[in-house]
């Protein structure tokens, strides 16, 4: 069984989205989306710094964008989807829940909606690298952080203000090697980010809704959904809500999932896979010429 799953915040570098356009086609998927969102993700996602796409009115619609546009470059037919934080908007698009430019639309909003919250209080995260997750969860709500994305594969992302962030790292978990700052431009899936939810709940509210055509698991606690609506307030409430994607990958495992692949721009979710569930083939689409590889594996695994 193949899980397609697309990455969140974070994934994008500068020229990312360069190779992709190259494909037939898909300069102008892309350029009729930036008219429908009113941002021009070309200029974004071929020419412009680290910082420009650092901000995540900018971000989130460019990782939509190049998850939705290197999925059908794929052309597979998974039987799961899932996606880390703002790739369950890919997600649900790729299992048939919204359009595609619908879902553009909403991550815009999203994006938008979660920059002003970040523009309230001065606020970050860190990647925890190591530790136990029973003895790191406790010592970060000590220091008054959120445990905001608890990945698997021995990863923790803490969330929280600037100076809660750096008491962390003079103050690490028993047994966490390394706490790394991110760099993002908030304290996302906190209580930081209320504000945003209302913004997007309205926009959601406009949506014309589906059920899920294939197997969709939530990262809100790595539940299968199987109506439509569900799927949309989660989307809506994981914005100021933590991640389990350790659970994400439970349920793959118990799925019976053998193959994952990991829409553009890919590496993130198969580097936490390969730690977590060891004996799944995984590949990452990082540009076109991956797609080869991609089909080739997907082939061997269904014909085994």
């Amino acid at each position: 069984m193949l899980v397609l799953v697309a990455p969140g915040q974070g994934a994008q570098t500068p020229g990312f989205l360069t190779p992709w356009l190259e494909l037939p086609g898909a300069a102008d998927r892309i350029a009729g989306w930036s008219d429908a969102i009113g941002l021009d993700l070309v200029h974004y996602g071929t020419k412009a710094d680290a910082d420009e796409i650092r901000d995540t009115a900018v971000a989130q619609p460019l990782l939509v964008a190049a998850g939705l546009l290197s999925a059908a470059a794929l052309d597979a037919s998974p039987g799961v989807v899932a996606g880390h934080s703002v790739g369950e908007i890919t997600a649900a698009a790729l299992a048939g829940v919204i359009e595609d430019e619908a879902a553009l639309r909403l991550v815009r909003t999203r994006g938008l909606g979660m920059a002003e919250a970040a523009g309230i209080t001065e606020t970050g995260m860190a990647a925890l690298l190591g530790g136990d997750p029973d003895v790191t969860v406790p010592h970060l709500e000590r220091l008054g952080l959120t445990p905001a994305n608890v990945n698997g594969g021995g990863q923790i992302v803490a969330a929280g203000t600037a100076a809660q962030i750096a008491a962390l790292t003079e103050d690490k978990p028993e047994g966490v090697r390394r706490v790394v700052p991110l760099k993002v431009a908030g304290a996302f899936h906190t209580h930081h980010m209320a504000p945003a939810v209302e913004k997007l709940r309205a926009a959601a509210g406009a949506l014309t809704v589906a059920d899920p055509k294939i197997t969709y698991v939530s990262n809100a606690d790595g539940k299968t959904v199987a109506t439509g609506d569900e799927v949309i307030s989660r989307l809506v409430g994981q914005v100021a809500n933590p991640v389990r994607w350790d659970l994400c990958m439970e349920t793959f495992a118990e799925l019976g999932v053998t193959t994952l692949i990991e829409a553009a721009p890919g590496g993130t979710l198969v580097g936490l896979a390969k730690r977590a569930l060891p004996g799944v083939r995984t590949l990452a689409l990082k540009t076109p010429d991956d797609l080869d590889a991609a089909r080739a594996l997907i082939s061997e695994h269904a014909g085994a």
